[in-house]
């Protein structure tokens, strides 16, 4: 009954952009909490960027914060990962998740429902 269709992912060089978009179908985003994961050899998934449903609350981690920039548009029902000055390192497939709770949350487990990830590929 929920769906989470992924795009924009690719292959690109260091340095260049790219703009993720997960389209929620079955579930309004709006109250909801929203992230953007990346599966980290032998740990867990990494919460790259998170959103709460007004916006007003981010998180980003250590490794893309000043890069990358997460956002959401209700009206489309779709949750934006604009990722800037990309490095080999952030080659990854990406997951965007949402939790039906209210509070931004770090944990994968918190999360309710997944995309199927795009890949990413930073080439140097």
């Amino acid at each position: 009954q929920v769906q989470l269709v992924e795009s924009g992912g690719g292959l690109v060089q260091a340095g260049d952009s790219l703009r993720l978009s997960c389209t929620v179908f079955g579930l309004p985003l709006s109250g909801y909490v929203a992230g953007w994961f990346r599966p980290v050899p032998g740990k867990e998934r990494e919460l790259v960027a998170g959103i709460t449903w007004s916006g007003g609350s981010t998180y980003y981690a250590g490794s893309v914060k000043g890069r990358f920039i997460i956002s959401r548009d209700d009206a489309k029902n779709t949750v934006y990962l604009q990722m800037n000055s990309l490095k080999p390192e952030d080659t990854a497939v990406y997951y965007c998740a949402v939790s039906t709770s209210d509070r931004l949350n770090g944990r994968p487990t918190a999360y309710d429902y997944w995309g199927q990830g795009t890949q990413v590929t930073v080439s140097s």
